[in-house]
């Protein structure tokens, strides 16, 4: 198992890794959340822009919106003064200044495209107008006012479909510049800090998280994989700005990977937020990636709000603040199964603790007090024999018995063999 340390708060992280220079891949998002995506050969493209013309027109910069909105007024005005005069030539108002006019001054083609555009602006100074002496001006006329409320309904919707737009509400929901990895209840977790800068909030909001994974063939062939992250609290109401957190445990991307391998790994972490607003009830998603550049072994966000006796204060110059903490080194994998050592070698101390002491053969334990320690009246003296020889006439002697209860004496008597010399 390797070595197991710790990020020390108070020096630099860094790691050298071995292997060679990792490649340079482009972001597949970006840090304001656009896609770094370029189609191409895509088939009818144009087709496809004109048939959905509203989302198109909604997607454009502001620029081109103005210029196509700006032509599209310019160039119906100048159409119908140029069918204006062409009945003017026809009717022979243009040479002929005594002739009952269709149009009244109208004999040239600068006062026939101001009647245009007095009719469809509705400006009417008084001097032009029309007559009753040709039927196919009046229709033109009626013609040009439909097409011109058609124009500037088309304009305001668009207009007011881009003010709303959901990248602008996006801008104000804002992601932390780098994401973090430490303890929290004694799992090595991944978290990333999330934050409302409007006063008026949102109803409700989800949470999402992958990771991407890049890999180019020798062949040339690419491959993208996602790979889903859980997140503890997936569902969150955005009213202060709040951390979202991803526990690496069992089955995360990430379990096996210690600060050298994160250094080492070439991976984006795409997260974003969906939710919906209060005042308008837009659904809307604010999206953003981290590198493992971006992503800080050993670091804590700081806490940004303070609680007085009338408001909830948030400070948002500490939105993407972080401060140093004491961080294993190792994967996850590697701290939960020292966890789980330090866990079983304490188990065994507390029953080594409880259990009592045994001798090897069982024996009770002995007495601290010794025999030569205990009291003498209790204590049972060795007997005495006596060994006398005697004769086969001999009689046997009496034995004495002693008054002492604590002496105890016997005699012997061996019968005397008469092959023994004397």
């Amino acid at each position: 198992m390797p070595k197991y340390l710790s990020v020390n708060p108070f020096e630099e992280v860094s790691v050298k890794t071995e292997n060679e220079q990792r490649p340079n891949t482009p972001r597949y998002i970006r840090k304001e959340g656009t896609c770094r995506v370029l189609f191409r050969h895509v088939p009818e493209e144009w087709m496809l822009f004109v048939t959905d013309i509203f989302t198109t027109l909604v997607e454009i910069r502001w620029r081109v919106m103005f210029l196509i909105f700006a032509l599209s007024y310019i160039l119906s005005w100048l159409f119908f003064g140029i069918l204006f005069f062409i009945i003017a030539l026809v009717h022979g108002d243009v040479r002929d200044h005594n002739n009952d006019p269709c149009v009244f001054e109208v004999r040239s083609f600068t006062a026939s495209f101001l009647f245009s555009l007095e009719t469809q602006t509705t400006i009417g100074y008084g001097f032009r107008g029309m007559s009753e002496n040709c039927m196919i001006a009046i229709i033109i006329v009626t013609i040009q006012d439909v097409i011109s409320c058609f124009i500037d309904t088309f304009v305001i919707g668009i207009v007011v479909a881009k003010m709303a737009s959901a990248r602008k509400r996006a801008q104000t929901v804002g992601f932390s510049n780098r994401a973090v990895i430490n303890l929290r209840d004694g799992f090595l977790c991944l978290s990333w800090r999330i934050g409302d800068f409007r006063r008026h909030h949102m109803v409700e909001g989800s949470a999402c998280a992958q990771i991407l994974r890049t890999t180019v063939h020798t062949t040339g062939k690419v491959d993208v994989t996602y790979e889903d992250l859980s997140l503890q609290q997936k569902d969150i109401i955005l009213i202060t700005p709040t951390t979202v957190y991803h526990r690496i445990e069992s089955g995360s991307p990430l379990y096996k990977m210690s600060l050298e391998d994160l250094r080492k790994a070439d991976f984006e972490l795409l997260v974003s937020f969906t939710y919906t607003d209060d005042s308008t009830g837009m659904l809307h998603q604010t999206r953003t990636s981290y590198t493992t550049d971006e992503i800080l072994w050993g670091h804590l966000f700081q806490e940004m709000i303070r609680v007085t006796n009338k408001h909830y204060k948030v400070d948002y110059n500490l939105f993407n603040n972080t401060a140093k903490v004491l961080v294993p080194l190792n994967s996850a994998e590697e701290y939960e199964k020292r966890k789980i050592e330090k866990e079983e070698q304490k188990q065994l101390r507390l029953l080594a603790r409880a259990s009592p002491r045994h001798s090897p053969r069982g024996s009770p334990r002995p007495s601290s007090r010794s025999p030569q320690q205990s009291h003498p009246e209790n204590r049972l003296n060795p007997p005495i024999v006596l060994v006398e020889l005697m004769g086969d006439n001999q009689q046997e002697p009496n034995v004495p018995t002693t008054e002492g209860g604590n002496q105890h004496t016997e005699t012997l008597t061996v019968p005397k063999d008469s092959t023994i010399a004397e």
